[in-house]
């Protein structure tokens, strides 16, 4: 099924207001959409406990040019269209919020392929439009996180503190 953007109505009842808070957040999401897509490999990397980047690399099934370029707007998602959909969702995500919110608190790059064709690399800093351009890639996802919580100094105070 191809990436839609959900209809206003739809988002707003299913809408969680999901809130990306902290490195581990981060890396539970983007790991959930790695087993969604049918990984059987999944790599994580790390710096400075997730604050200056995150890489999380996948074999799973990869998107088309038009599906990674909508998984960054908001309720943006593959797994739903309607409400009553919720009730059999047998996937780990389905709002389609991750990805949006990480890509608007961090610089994030996401680079997928099908295995088809050229890949796709979709770049979004802080929140900005999405960059899309052509890429090489194997079949499979690899998003890198940067700097997370750059643009939000109240988040990195408070990150700080827990340390």
């Amino acid at each position: 099924m191809s990436i839609n953007v959900l209809d206003p109505r739809v988002a707003q009842q299913v809408a969680a207001g999901e809130v990306v808070d902290r490195p581990a957040s981060v890396v539970k999401e983007l790991v959930e959409n790695a087993l969604d897509a049918g990984a059987s490999r999944v790599e994580v990397e790390l710096g400075d406990g997730g604050t200056s980047r995150i890489l999380i690399r996948d074999d799973g099934s990869g998107m088309p040019p038009e599906d990674a370029r909508l998984s960054v707007l908001r309720h943006a998602t593959s797994k739903i269209q309607k409400v009553e959909d919720i009730e059999t969702v047998t996937t780990l995500g389905f709002r389609g919020e991750a990805l949006p919110s990480i890509a608007s608190v961090s610089s994030f790059c996401l680079t997928t392929s099908t295995g088809e064709g050229a890949a796709t690399k979709v770049t979004v800093d802080g929140g900005a439009n999405a960059e899309v351009s052509p890429a090489s890639h194997p079949k499979g996802t690899t998003v890198l996180v940067d700097r997370l919580f750059y643009n939000v100094p109240a988040r990195r105070a408070f990150l700080k503190r827990l340390v």
